[in-house]
């Protein structure tokens, strides 16, 4: 008898569009005539699956969806410098699961909103140019990692307000970083991409000592010993234009560029010593993958309208 792996049984489906909307709009909100750059639904708590939030100009806005359609707004925060301008919002939390939001944008500081208690938690400094991108460890959901205009990507302890650790130096991007994710099952683990056209894959494993610290420091933020990390173990110029955006999929990493062109592709790793990097470049023009063959990647491309 046959046996099928569980998690390997054929797929039965049709790829024809089907004419039937298997959705339909339920609401509409207007907020003010300001571009809205971002909006995340909290994830990371099952208690609040159905909240929001959204951000434009200077104000973070949460909502709750209700049955019937029907979006409530819950909470506003203005901030207090008017030419500020949010780009990015993410929800994290501190060790005892109290939900904060944390966003950023064009002044290079983020904000950290206590949405339980309806105050701002704490302020990060260290960026020099404005934030693109927050994105929230999903198994450690008190830390964060930024991207910035300041070609620095920054892991940060939201709990006690220390920066951990700097992705940036020799080995980092050299240009604006304009997107990075974790992965989402291994803690160590994050990707990065820019307007260098590139993706770098970063590993914490060697430093993970000073984020276990940064959850027990008692002294001020500012006195924390920060680490430098100047060396990806990956890099893929995978495109040739700027990497808009990037996440995990499982192992594999779907990136975008700005010529309107998402990649699905596998990076394959080999135990590393620090400082050794790996480097993968494709023309995606030619359809021809050059490389190491030690480190194969497996493409799967697509074309927006």
């Amino acid at each position: 008898m046959a046996r099928t792996a569980i998690g390997c049984e054929p797929l039965v489906g049709s790829l024809t569009p089907s004419k039937k909307r298997e959705y339909r709009v339920t609401n509409k909100l207007q907020e003010g005539k300001r571009p809205l750059y971002a909006v995340v639904f909290n994830f990371i708590d099952s208690r609040y699956f159905n909240v929001f939030a959204t951000v434009g100009g200077n104000r973070v806005t949460v909502y709750q969806c209700l049955e019937g359609g029907v979006i409530a707004a819950l909470q506003s925060y203005v901030d207090e410098d008017k030419e500020e301008s949010f780009y990015t919002v993410s929800w994290a939390c501190n060790v005892d699961g109290i939900p904060f939001l944390v966003a950023g944008g064009i002044n290079g500081i983020i904000r950290v909103i206590d949405v339980s208690n309806e105050k701002l938690h704490k302020s990060f400094v260290g960026h020099g140019d404005s934030i693109n991108e927050i994105r929230t460890q999903p198994l450690k959901p008190s830390l964060v990692v930024s991207a910035s205009k300041d070609e620095s990507v920054r892991l940060w302890n939201v709990q006690t307000g220390i920066c951990i650790l700097i992705f940036a130096g020799a080995g980092g991007h050299r240009n604006e970083v304009l997107s990075v994710d974790f992965h989402p099952s291994d803690i160590y683990r994050i990707a990065s991409c820019g307007m260098d056209n590139t993706v770098k894959i970063w590993s914490m494993k060697e430093f993970w000592t000073y984020v276990e610290k940064s959850f027990t420091w008692t002294d001020l933020p500012s006195k924390f010993p920060t680490k430098y990390v100047q060396f990806p173990v990956f890099i893929a110029s995978v495109h040739s234009n700027y990497v808009d955006c990037n996440r995990w999929l499982g192992d594999f990493i779907l990136s975008k560029s700005v010529d309107n062109e998402i990649v699905l592709w596998e990076p394959k790793m080999k135990e590393q010593s620090p400082g050794e990097l790996t480097y993968f470049r494709n023309t995606l023009s030619q359809s021809v993958i050059s490389g190491s063959s030690s480190f194969p990647v497996i493409f799967i491309t697509m074309q927006l309208p």
